[in-house]
């Protein structure tokens, strides 16, 4: 009797190995299959042959006694293709990760056989046309499902809601229609749903939060959905997440929802609030301050109005605050220099007014600060700019007044931009401005500030747009700034007349042009002097308020005088002809400007005359002189 059972026994091991050896063969073959049908442009799959166990291929795991493949992880490889059916075969594969690739055309309705599914991630690829309700049926076990960044058609289909351990739903970027399946409802064990830009509609889904206990993160951003009671009652939705007790992440941006900011939106445990580009009204609730846990808050581009609230300053997480494009009044709170990890402020575009806070620089994480488009008075706050770190400074299209700060010398960081025009600043350019050395675009424009454009302004090495218009200023830009390393044409302004030109073949380094707004002088005359009638008549007949002597750069009017008269002439047609090109391509109307193929053209034929070709002629666009380019 022993011996019987013995015999059973091997008998069925037997059978167990060569069922396994035939699984592995089945799943082999269907692999290789996937792979002839599609392109490898990389050889990612190069391992992918006969002679090597399916077990060894790359990119693929089996389970550990390797008996069938567990998972196919093919991101990022660069493959191109439709998803094969004969994916299909792997009949005990749990994860199938095919994001970031070129994938095209639908999602195979064969895949329905994978019961064990438990990942199923295509983000970033081409996929296009409708999810087979019957996948997600049949692949009930799905805990994460990805599908983001396609171009899927249709409805999201209800039979999602049959995944009941779903953990993680993933559906941006796509072009899906209607309303959240009801049958979301049953997904209690949702931790994260993301189906942001796409085409949805209905009311926010209050009724389904209220089921997620789980929920940590809920994108929905930029759909077409609204809040209740006809889009006025923010109110139930954000009271439903209240019952979400580990919400971290809540993104409702660009939907366009009414109604007023609810007591309810303070969320104890909520790290992340996006409400920007909605047409929220009113003002800012004095709960905002339970938010105690909240570390960006983004209220930019709404309705809102009254005062900053002072409980902002009660957000002691807070890194970032974006409350831009509103109507917000009123004076910008003291208080916000408590917020100690603050690292940018964005209030511009309102309608605050009184002095900037100097208090502002206490905080040390402070990298941005936009306080532009508002009613700012008073002086610029020396302490302000004890803010060390700062990279993006702009306080533009305010009215503040008296003179820029020595301090400004202090913002060794910067590394963006500093913008304070359209102000009332007087005095003189502070020479501490020579110490931003790594600012790269500095506007001070439209102020009152006077006397001369000091040499030194040239340490400022790593600038590629300065503007300094339409003030009273006099002078010459050193030859040497920032040694035109970066500066780049159009990105030089003395006043709005004219933009400084930079060559790319070395005929002018820089045109500069002190008219209009600023003062003239600095001495000396200009290239214009010596270039005839024909560039000074194209300057003030057709322009007609830039007095051809103030348009100077001190390099060309010393090299002009060394040279014969024959190269001055040369130079004077060069420089002509550069101006005239500026003068159009910063057109304020997009049809009065040449196209990029018209003005590489241009100096194209510029370059060639420069090299000897006399036979070179230039047709104006501005119909003065057509210039033929003999030496008469």
């Amino acid at each position: 009797m022993a011996y019987i059972r013995l015999f059973f026994i091997l008998l069925l091991l037997r059978l167990v190995s060569a069922y396994q050896h035939h699984s592995l063969l089945q799943d082999k073959a269907a692999l290789l299959a996937f792979k002839k049908s599609i392109l490898d442009p990389t050889s990612a799959l190069a391992n992918w042959k006969d002679d090597v166990h399916v077990c060894n291929f790359t990119r693929i795991k089996c389970n550990e006694q390797h008996h069938r493949v567990m998972e196919i992880d093919l991101s990022s490889s660069q493959l191109v293709g439709k998803i094969s059916p004969f994916i299909s075969n792997l009949t005990r594969l749990r994860r199938l990760k095919l994001n970031e690739n070129q994938f095209y055309g639908t999602i195979p309705p064969e895949l329905s056989s994978l019961r064990y599914l438990i990942v199923f991630i295509v983000m970033d690829n081409n996929l296009t046309g409708t999810l087979p309700p019957s996948f997600f049926s049949n692949c009930s076990n799905l805990k994460v499902i990805d599908a983001s960044l396609n171009y899927f058609t249709g409805q999201i289909p209800a039979q999602i809601g049959d995944c009941a351990t779903l953990w993680s739903l993933n559906l941006y970027n796509n072009n899906f229609t209607g309303q959240l399946p009801a049958s979301f409802t049953n997904i209690t064990s949702l931790s994260s749903l993301d189906v942001g830009y796409n085409f949805l509609s209905g009311e926010l889904p209050s009724d389904m939060v209220r089921n997620w206990p789980n929920l940590t993160n809920l994108y929905l951003s930029y759909n077409n959905m609204s809040s209740h009671g006809n889009n006025t009652n923010l109110y139930p939705f954000f009271a439903a997440l209240r019952n979400c007790t580990d919400l971290k992440e809540v993104a409702l941006d660009g939907m366009g929802l009414g109604g007023t900011l609810p007591s309810s939106i303070a969320h104890p445990s909520l790290k992340f609030l996006d409400l920007q580009a909605n047409r929220i009204f009113g003002p800012i609730p004095r709960e905002i301050g339970n938010l105690s846990n909240i570390t960006e808050l983004s209220l930019t581009s709404n309705l809102l109005n009254g005062a900053i609230p002072e409980e902002i300053s009660l957000l002691s997480m807070l890194e970032r605050l974006f409350l831009s494009h509103n109507f917000f009044s009123g004076r910008i709170p003291v208080t916000l220099s408590k917020l100690k990890h603050l690292g940018l402020v964005d209030l511009a575009n309102n309608k605050l007014s009184g002095e900037i806070p100097g208090s502002l620089g206490d905080l040390g994480q402070l990298s941005y600060l936009f306080l532009n488009n508002n009613l700012l008075s008073g002086s610029i706050p020396s302490k302000l700019l004890n803010c060390e770190n700062l990279y993006k400074l702009d306080l533009s299209y305010n009215q503040l007044i008296g003179r820029i700060p020595p301090q400004i010398a202090e913002l060794r960081e910067i590394r963006i931009f500093i913008n304070l025009s359209h102000n009332h600043l007087q005095g003189p350019l502070p020479i501490e401005l020579s110490k931003l050395a790594n600012v790269l675009e500095m506007d001070i424009s439209s102020n009152n500030l006077s006397g001369n454009i000091f040499p030194q302004i040239s340490s400022c090495i790593a600038v590629t747009t300065i503007n300094f218009s339409h003030n009273s200023l006099q002078g010459l830009l050193p030859d040497s700034l920032g040694d035109l390393r970066n500066l780049q044409p159009s990105n030089v302004l003395l006043n709005d007349d004219m933009t400084a030109l930079v060559s790319d073949f070395g005929i002018a380094r820089l045109l500069m042009t002190v008219g209009a707004g600023n003062g003239g002088g600095g001495g000396g005359g200009g290239v214009i002097e010596n270039m005839g009638n024909s560039t000074a008549n194209m300057l003030t007949g057709s322009i007609g308020y830039i007095a051809p002597e103030k348009v100077v750069d001190s390099c060309l009017i010393r090299a002009s005088r060394d040279q014969s008269a024959e190269v001055r002439r040369m130079w004077e047609v060069a420089i002509g002809e550069l101006i005239e090109l500026g003068i159009l391509c910063t057109q304020e109307t997009p049809s009065n400007r040449p196209t990029m193929l018209d003005a590489a053209d241009d100096l194209d034929r510029l370059k060639r005359y420069l090299s000897g070709d006399t036979t070179v002629t230039f047709a104006s666009s501005l119909g003065f002189s057509s210039s033929t380019l003999s030496n008469d």
